[in-house]
């Protein structure tokens, strides 16, 4: 089955979703999050850039907080941050979100983390961009929010140091809930 989320060779090239990820991919996020986690707490330097990109912060949310919190995480492993909130932009205006994603890539884009109201909206930006542009969903509408998804399999592996229950991809969402239902409720 083709998997919009991966390149030909089986590698990571978008963030749109947790359902269908690999077990081997969902674990390499995970460790290589692990490793950044003296970067977000200030306890390490930010001298080693590593996120070199121009990353395009886009949001239709109308949830405030959200492309702050976007934006301080990409700002604290060195990302050049430009946010967008598509609400109040060129799309009011009647430019289409397609047509804000090709002026952004013309700028020379190397990433989009987008947040929207619109189930899907990622999707269709994963499949306009360029195979060298990295789109990530931090929240689309009703469909899926693998951020959190992945904030949740993280916490959950960081405090249980076991993560079999999980293993499987298409089980992580409910996996998630489960956990957040009992620790809240015990």
């Amino acid at each position: 089955m083709n998997n919009p989320q991966l390149n030909k060779n089986g590698e990571l090239q978008h963030l749109l979703t947790t359902d269908g990820l690999p077990a081997p991919i969902l674990r390499d996020i995970l460790d290589r999050a692990a490793s950044f986690v003296n970067v977000a707490e200030g306890k390490k330097s930010k001298k080693s850039r590593c996120c070199t990109a121009k990353r395009f912060s886009t949001s239709s949310s109308r949830i405030a907080r959200a492309p702050v919190h976007l934006e301080i995480a990409a700002k604290r492993l060195s990302a050049d941050v430009v946010n967008l909130n598509i609400g109040s932009s060129s799309t009011s205006k009647g430019e289409t979100l397609l047509d804000t994603v090709d002026n952004l890539c013309a700028m020379h884009a190397d990433m989009f983390v987008v947040r929207h109201s619109q189930s899907g909206a990622v999707h269709l930006i994963a499949r306009h961009v360029a195979p060298q542009i990295h789109v990530i969903n931090a929240g689309d509408g009703r469909h899926a929010h693998p951020t959190q998804a992945l904030l949740d399999m993280f916490t959950i592996r960081h405090y249980k140091k076991s993560f079999t229950i999980c293993a499987s991809p298409s089980s992580a969402m409910s996996c998630t809930r489960a956990w957040r239902v009992r620790k809240f409720t015990h």
